[in-house]
């Protein structure tokens, strides 16, 4: 698919890894829908004005399904169409399992895959009619392999690869494709917070001893949107952590 003015909405773009993706499209010549449960401030919007690129802002809640179709509905009425959607949205609850409350675990699911499955629903009558689309999941390289203390984050991001394959083999005829990154230990506000002493044993699993840059998990999106012949894929991208 060629991106240069086609309307790419990436949900979680207030900050982090969906930030970067948005900037990434834009640099390319697509127009951007940026998200966030809060209002999305001016000058985080004229941040974008350079690219000569049209960007729009809504505001809404993943998990919650009308609020999902509220958000690109007002998005179609604004641009046309949503060629691209970025399932980037996401939050940790991060607890060992025996301290792990039911709210724990729910509302990861909730907001990180339930949240995808509203957002995709969404998108993909118009997509399929179409015939052209591209569906991009945020994983995680703890969906492949699990983690001590997020057995509710692994799940959701386990699920958004089951989900990835699913539904790319219903409608990869339809001309649309959906894939999904599993990001390692990359840069960001939820990396930030860990305990040095647990980052530093992150990066002893890291075969390229550095962590990644978001800006390098935002090219990567970029690139499966303009694939045409790949779908029902999972690429991660963590320095070589889960190589087989």
């Amino acid at each position: 698919m060629e991106i240069t003015s086609k309307n790419v909405f990436i949900t979680g773009s207030s900050r982090g890894i969906g930030l970067a993706i948005a900037h990434q499209f834009a640099k390319l010549g697509a127009n951007v829908v940026l998200n966030g449960r809060s209002a999305i401030s001016q000058d985080l919007i004229n941040s974008f004005d350079d690219y000569g690129v049209k960007v729009i802002a809504v505001s809404g809640d993943v998990s919650n399904y009308a609020d999902a179709k509220c958000m690109v509905d007002e998005a179609v009425a604004q641009l046309g169409s949503i060629d691209v959607l970025v399932n980037n949205a996401g939050i940790t609850r991060d607890k060992l399992m025996l301290k792990m409350t039911e709210e724990d675990f729910e509302t990861v699911l909730k907001i990180n895959l339930t949240g995808a499955f509203n957002m995709t629903q969404s998108v993909l009558k118009p997509m399929t009619k179409a015939r052209q689309g591209a569906i991009i999941n945020i994983s995680s390289v703890v969906g492949l392999t699990g983690n001590i203390g997020q057995a509710n984050y692994a799940a959701s991001k386990a699920g958004l690869i089951g989900f990835t394959k699913s539904v790319a083999r219903e409608v990869a005829a339809r001309g649309v494709r959906v894939n999904a990154i599993a990001p390692g230990f990359i840069e960001s506000d939820m990396t930030d917070v860990i305990p040095e002493k647990m980052k530093e044993a992150m990066l002893a699993q890291i075969p390229m001893k550095r962590v990644g840059k978001a800006d390098e998990v935002a090219q990567l999106a970029s690139f499966l949107a303009q694939q045409e012949y790949l779908t029902g894929q999972v690429v991660a991208i963590d320095g070589g952590m889960t190589m087989q």
